[in-house]
């Protein structure tokens, strides 16, 4: 069997790594991976059809010919790969983690930095242990400055994992709450997973970015070199309100920023964009203009306009925690046709019927009038029967009928709930 040690020159003269035949291209490795319901061994001669310079397999029947390398395991090899690359980069790691936010923190971040660096960051949310190496292998150390990894987890030793391949030095929790209870069984495991990215740079005597308003992230950074920021702070802003985009100011600098994201819940999302900006000295106009210009994608709070009604889309995922905050800055919009149309919260376990409770109660506090709940979950509340929908097209056409023309709607739902399609709809 080949050592990883020397399977990296192939590596190198290799356009990228690749593990799926439907986006390959010429010169790409391919590493044939396994899933539930899928080998990816079969797709050995396929990928050198279309251009592979290498294949991967863990099945000696798929050696096809000298360019098929076969390896004990195939995602073993990829991760081994991923971290021999690591050692091979002497630039800053930023490995970014939380239960709401990662990704648009990680977005916001990238479009900062690359206004002044060469930047490789996470493409989407390919943030587990396969994603996290396909990131780190994408980092061409020609001409790579600076690194940014987004780590998910969803049982407790995730992020430790990721960790340990990504080797960050520099880290970011965004916030600790309720997503994946089903995975890690409690609110304490979910803090002692995500707390391992904390312990990795306190390893390395690398640098963490704080909320300073969240006492839960600023006790569990204590003892390592932190810089702070939020309302309080070594980077402060103060968070304003135009109804729908989230404006803030910052004192120090006597300077307004206004992006184009919803919800005050970015806040946090916008500041930490702002103190690593400023920690790699990139000028602060030029952060202001990275920031008013960045345009959310992927239906994570993202405003739609059609005819006269405003949607805010925030559909990629859902989870008690951000579901709240969402409904929490919906309800401070001043206007009389709001609409709440949500879907179901996924992979709560046991907990699932006591969350979408909470989320019943917490519209009924705020007195919501016209409000669509999709999904067996929310059925199983004590919701009121006229807000309780099972039926897709059912709902669809209802709504088609009677939403307000100029109806401001938040439609939010975990991802498998497909709540953007009610765009095509309204």
């Amino acid at each position: 069997m080949i050592s990883v040690n020397e399977m990296y020159p192939l590596f190198l003269q290799s356009n990228g790594v690749n593990t799926n035949t439907k986006t390959i291209m010429e010169g790409d490795m391919f590493f044939g991976l396994k899933g539930q319901n899928f080998n990816g061994n079969t797709f050995a001669y396929e990928a050198l059809e279309k251009g592979a310079s290498f294949v991967i397999v863990d099945e000696p029947e798929y050696k096809i010919d000298e360019r098929c390398i076969l390896v004990d395991d195939t995602l073993s090899t990829l991760q081994q790969l991923a971290h021999f690359h690591r050692s091979q980069l002497n630039i800053p790691v930023i490995g970014i983690t939380g239960t709401n936010g990662k990704t648009t923190t990680k977005e916001l971040i990238n479009h900062v930095l690359s206004s002044k660096y060469k930047v490789y960051a996470t493409q989407g949310n390919l943030n587990n242990h396969i994603g996290v190496p396909l990131t780190l292998l994408n980092i061409k150390a020609k001409d790579a400055q600076i690194a940014i990894v987004e780590m998910g987890a969803s049982h407790i030793d995730e992020i430790k994992e990721l960790c340990q391949l990504a080797e960050p030095n520099y880290g970011i929790i965004t916030n600790i709450g309720k997503a994946h209870l089903e995975g890690f069984g409690s609110i304490d495991a979910i803090i002692q997973a995500k707390s391992a990215l904390y312990q990795s740079i306190k390893a390395i005597d690398g640098i963490l970015f704080v909320n300073s308003d969240d006492k839960l992230l600023m006790e569990l950074s204590s003892g390592i070199r932190r810089i702070t920021y939020g309302q309080s702070g070594e980077c402060k802003g103060i968070c304003g309100d135009d109804n729908l985009f989230l404006k803030l100011g910052l004192p120090d600098y006597a300077l307004n920023i206004c992006t184009q994201l919803t919800g005050d819940y970015n806040f946090y999302n916008v500041m930490v964009a702002i103190a690593v900006g400023v920690y790699f000295s990139v000028p602060i106009e030029q952060i202001k203009t990275a920031l008013e210009t960045y345009i959310p994608t992927n239906n994570r709070s993202q405003l739609v306009k059609k005819e006269n009604k405003t949607i805010i889309i925030d559909a990629y995922n859902a989870n008690p925690s951000s579901m709240e905050s969402a409904i929490c800055n919906f309800a401070k919009i001043p206007a009389s046709s709001k609409v709440l149309l949500l879907g179901d919260m996924f992979e709560l376990g046991e907990n699932s019927v006591a969350e979408h409770q909470y989320i019943v109660d917490l519209i009924r506090k705020y007195a919501f009038k016209n409000v669509y709940l999709l999904g067996d979950e929310f059925a199983k509340t004590n919701a009121e029967t006229s807000w309780l929908y099972n039926d897709y097209e059912q709902l669809g056409v209802l709504l088609k009928k009677t939403l307000p023309s100029d109806a401001i709607l938040l439609i939010k739902g975990s991802r498998a709930m497909k709540m953007e399609q009610f765009l095509n709809i309204i």
